[in-house]
């Protein structure tokens, strides 16, 4: 969905919601907006992890070719493996997301060789499911290794005094490095007693970069408590796919606003060549052909995707500003568009000026469509991205809920062209699927492999939303509006249906750039970056005014408060532009 409506959304929680209920809920859902989900299926809950999760099917044996898979990866020479087996040291059983606590764990069957560089924890709300990074020195320089020993510990925080219910206390460690060294992990014990110095290794210090806190793992308080002690999941500060910097899998400790705690490092590929980790083209055809996803539209949908191919040979036509009376068909592929440049508003893409076959070609073809797949590295090469682009040829208008009535909204939301997008996070180590992100209008979420549907084999279930075509991991509906109000905001609707598209059938890889320009051969349509519709104004008042004669009298007050603090420049149909042009190509997916 165009950010047209998205900058409504986002504009409308800043008028409307406190400072700090923003600050809580951005670091709790890692998201730009609320959501109410009044009939989402729930996750499964524990009081405890008692259960690991494993995906449905096994991976397959991966082509041969490079370091794809190979369990090691030298970034310089450190190499680091990937652990999965983990020992609970301890666990609090209350506070955290949904108020369930949280494990911590110590990564065992380290391969020979490798040393542990920091503990593992995350969240009671999900199965077991995580990795952390072990590391070996490689250089065979004596007086100048990649890892050392800490020259003593410093307790950061303990639960000693902490009354909860807890599985006894638990102590959580900063290593001290020795010069030229930093920590990268943190250590958890169950007794007071410093770990041994052996336990873990610091790692160099040209081996490491900046990280920050993302994911909220625990707090005392069932709600985060943005001045209270928290426990969060970590990512590189610099993102994308020039970035070398990489988490080990471990996490971060806050005390206040913003507070680290005696600050850990990420690690850092020192090489730079990320090639031999990532996949060849024969391991992508197989990891789309294992992993590719199953989105659902919704019943009631009559805007489905199509191919580009497709799209452009039923007339779709090029404008160019100032010779606007004379658009120029389209050829297959885009062949005859523009190339790079910016969107400088000079050309854009529109339906077929015939009635009936604009109506047509608004409504897609399901049975023509194909999905576009971008493969990337992401932190340092230890991570591949799989981003699958599907095109519509039309988006059509938002829906709201206000109160007991659900209205369309006119003409609101409506654009030409609609660029959706799901991405796939593939351990490099493995080739194991870790997470998936769902593109939710300018915004979105990873989520971990371990709480999503699944259609056949390892292919994740995505659910397409009514109109707006965002992505989410369970059918139900999603509420957008603003903080504290329950009874009002645009609706996003998801349900399974026999409006199904297998992406890996005929799928399209239009761009793995780390290979080379003559392996994967991009189409001209992908360089077009410009807008894949026109903008369009209209009479906002009137569209409102279409709206509220709908209302009942006590709900008109509550709708115009929600409309009319919204600026007007935000409102207009406008289309999007192409999948290159998004911040994500060449960066993470959440900022």
């Amino acid at each position: 969905m165009h950010c047209l409506v998205c900058a409504f959304i986002t504009v409308l929680m800043i008028l409307t919601s406190s400072d700090a209920a923003r600050m809580m809920e951005l670091s709790y859902h890692s998201l730009p907006c609320l959501k109410n989900v009044s009939t989402r299926k729930e996750v499964s809950m524990f009081s405890e992890i008692e259960t690991t999760f494993k995906l449905p099917s096994p991976l397959p044996t991966w082509p041969p070719g490079g370091g794809f898979a190979g369990g090691a990866i030298d970034l310089g020479g450190l190499q680091v493996s990937q652990v999965t087996t983990f020992n609970k040291i301890w666990a609090a059983n209350e506070g955290g997301p949904g108020n369930l606590g949280a494990t911590f764990y110590d990564p065992v069957s380290i391969p020979q060789g490798f040393s542990s560089l920091g503990c593992y924890s995350q969240p009671n709300n999900m199965p077991l499911f995580g990795h952390i990074l072990v590391g070996k020195d490689v250089t065979n320089d004596i007086s100048n290794p990649t890892l050392k020993s800490p020259i003593g510990y410093t307790l950061v925080w303990s639960s000693a005094s902490l009354n909860i219910k807890k599985d006894g206390d638990g102590y959580i460690w900063f290593p001290n490095p020795p010069d030229g060294y930093k920590a990268v992990g943190y250590v958890v014990t169950n007794s007071s007693q410093k770990p041994a110095l052996e336990r873990v290794r610091c790692v160099r210090s040209d081996l490491t970069d900046s990280l920050q806190s993302d994911l909220w793992i625990w707090g005392p308080s069932k709600s985060l408590n943005v001045n209270g002690f928290n426990v969060y999941s970590s990512r590189p500060t610099n993102r994308g796919v020039q970035a070398m910097g990489a988490t080990i899998g471990g996490f971060v400790v806050q005390n206040g606003i913003g507070g680290n705690t005696l600050s850990i490092s990420c690690l850092k590929n020192l090489k730079g060549n990320v090639v031999n980790s990532m996949p060849n083209l024969n391991q992508i055809e197989t990891l789309i052909q294992t992993y590719s996803p199953v989105v659902y539209m919704h019943p009631d949908e009559p805007y489905l995707p199509s191919s580009v191919d497709w799209f452009f040979q039923n007339g779709a036509l090029l404008y160019h500003k100032g010779d606007e009376s004379n658009p120029i068909p389209i050829s297959q592929n885009g062949s005859n568009l523009p190339q790079g440049g910016s969107n400088d508003d000079t050309y854009w893409i529109d339906l077929p000026k015939d009635g009936s076959s604009k109506e047509r070609v608004k409504k897609g073809d399901l049975q023509d469509a194909n999905a576009y797949f971008h493969v990337k590295p992401m932190y340092g090469g230890l991570f591949t991205d799989i981003a699958i682009w599907l095109f519509y040829p039309f988006n059509g208008p938002s829906r709201a809920k206000v109160d007991f009535i659900n209205i369309s909204l006119g003409k609101i939301g409506e654009h030409i062209g609609d660029w959706e997008h799901v991405t796939l996070r593939i351990s490099n180590f493995n080739g194991e699927l870790t997470s998936v992100y769902f593109s939710q209008h300018s915004w979105g979420a990873w989520v971990s492999a371990s709480l999503l549907e699944y259609a056949t084999g390892n292919k994740p279930v995505v659910y397409s939303s009514l109109h707006a075509h965002a992505s989410y991991p369970k059918p139900g509906l999603v509420l957008i509006g603003p903080a504290g109000v329950v009874n009002i905001g645009l609706r996003d609707d998801t349900a399974k249906s026999n409006k199904v598209m297998n992406t890996g059938v005929r799928p399209m890889v239009v761009s793995a750039e780390y290979l080379g320009r003559s392996l994967v051969v991009e189409p001209p349509w992908l360089n077009y970056e410009r807008k894949w519709g026109p903008k369009i104004d209209y009479d906002l008042n009137k569209e409102i005014n279409k709206v509220e004669k709908v209302m009942p009298g006590k709900l008109k007050k509550s709708f115009d408060k929600f409309v009319k603090s919204i600026p007007s420049e935000v409102f207009g149909e406008d289309g999007p532009t192409g999948p290159k042009v998004k911040d994500s190509w060449s960066g993470d997916e959440r900022a």
